[in-house]
């Protein structure tokens, strides 16, 4: 379970604090799949963020199945984003020297022990996101939607139990971008975590059963 309770984020500036986020609560189960929707600047990815434990909020809380990650120490923060919190950002941010299967197995280097599993569990992301005969190409030999179905079987490959999308789909074309939020739905019903998108399209937010639209700084639930 997710939860969030009275968080606020301010970002320090020369005319004093500026906030970006202010009172936001709200709680997603395992299985919950949410869109949030908001204009640029209306805190969107700060929100990600802070929920990721990217960034501190400035005050409330953020717990994950009743952990509050800020209040580890950094290596069991480090531990806790990498076990448990998945990434897809509008940048696939693919290591470039690295062949498709090595970039999914990325979250997995600093985590040692189960190196057959892991490979064994990419593969079959690879499979399950259409790319099983590029499996040894390199993301300059890809496309710019086979690029993010790269980035999303990477951010799921150590089976988080929180999946944060941040506008994954700003840089494709409408048929890419349709075809990304599929497979993130798809695995998503497979894998029965927390599912988050910030978009700023109406129409691909309308495919996810939650959603919020952020308005003066806090998420408001329109479905």
């Amino acid at each position: 379970m997710l939860n969030v309770t009275n968080l606020s984020k301010e970002y320090p500036t020369p005319r004093g604090a500026l906030t970006v986020l202010s009172g936001v609560s709200f709680s997603l189960g395992p299985g919950d799949a949410a869109a949030i929707m908001g204009p640029s600047g209306s805190g969107k990815s700060s929100l990600m963020y802070v929920l990721g434990a990217l960034e501190p909020p400035s005050s409330g809380t953020v717990t994950l199945d009743g952990q509050d990650p800020f209040q580890l120490p950094a290596a069991a923060l480090a531990a806790f984003r990498n076990q448990s919190v998945g990434f897809v950002f509008q940048d696939h941010c693919l290591l470039p020297q690295c062949t498709v299967l090595e970039n999914v197995l990325i979250p997995t280097l600093v985590a040692p022990g189960r190196a057959g599993g892991d490979i064994e569990r990419a593969r079959t992301l690879v499979d399950q996101v259409g790319l099983t005969d590029r499996i040894d190409h390199r993301p300059a030999e890809l496309s710019g939607g086979e690029r993010q179905r790269v980035a999303v079987a990477r951010a799921l490959v150590r089976e988080p139990r929180l999946l944060l999308c941040d506008e994954p789909t700003g840089n494709l074309d409408r048929a890419s971008a349709d075809l990304i939020v599929s497979l993130l739905l798809d695995l998503h019903r497979v894998q029965h975590g927390i599912l988050i998108v910030v978009t700023h399209s109406a129409q691909i937010a309308s495919r996810f059963p939650i959603r919020f639209e952020l308005v003066d700084a806090r998420p408001q639930r329109i479905a």
